[in-house]
């Protein structure tokens, strides 16, 4: 057998690709302590720490509007599953914390949906899990973003669209009112 043939099977690892944006950036550089672009391991047993507090917090954000500890996420797998995923919980007393549409007040947690935004004050997050088999640990990948996220992402609205505003020209039965037809009829 070759040494290739005897290697161990290279286990895959779950990566959260966070995306990072804040309006004021380029003049205040409240990310300047964030590793962006370089992968990060994190213990599974470890909770991911955002917040301004350098001596709790992994992940430093240089703004004295940020709570010590803003939000933690959690890495863990799923009851009766092998799927993992990862739950984040709010730990501003101050600031609320958005994870797409659902609010988070102080010490609200959800399960992080798989490709999400995260927002709380003038921040705003793009966070996408990519899956993986490691259960000792994780790994974060960091990035900057040059315009908002909210606005990068504009989606269609789903808004209704009131029947009124539909031309009848432009259905060719224009003027005819609909016949109802009895199913035995034909």
């Amino acid at each position: 057998m070759s040494s290739f043939e005897e290697a161990e099977t290279e286990e895959t690892v779950t990566c959260l690709h966070m995306t990072f944006y804040h309006p004021c950036q380029e003049d205040k550089m409240m990310f300047r302590c964030l590793n962006f672009c370089k992968r990060e391991q994190v213990r599974a047993d470890e909770m991911a720490k955002f917040g301004r507090d350098s001596s709790v917090c992994r992940y430093n954000l240089m703004d004295t509007r940020v709570s010590r500890i803003q939000f933690s996420l959690q890495f863990y797998r799923k009851l009766n599953s092998s799927e993992f995923c990862f739950e984040i919980k709010n730990m501003s007393k101050k600031t609320k914390l958005t994870v797409d549409q659902t609010e988070l007040g102080y010490l609200n947690k959800i399960d992080l949906p798989w490709k999400c935004i995260i927002c709380f004050g003038d921040y705003q997050i793009l966070a996408e899990i990519q899956e993986g088999e490691s259960m000792d640990y994780f790994e974060t990948y960091l990035h900057l973003a040059e315009v908002p996220i909210l606005q990068e992402r504009c989606l269609p609205s789903l808004q209704p669209i009131p029947e009124k505003a539909i031309s009848s020209s432009s259905f060719p039965s224009q003027g005819k009112s609909p016949i109802e037809i009895d199913e035995n009829e034909s």
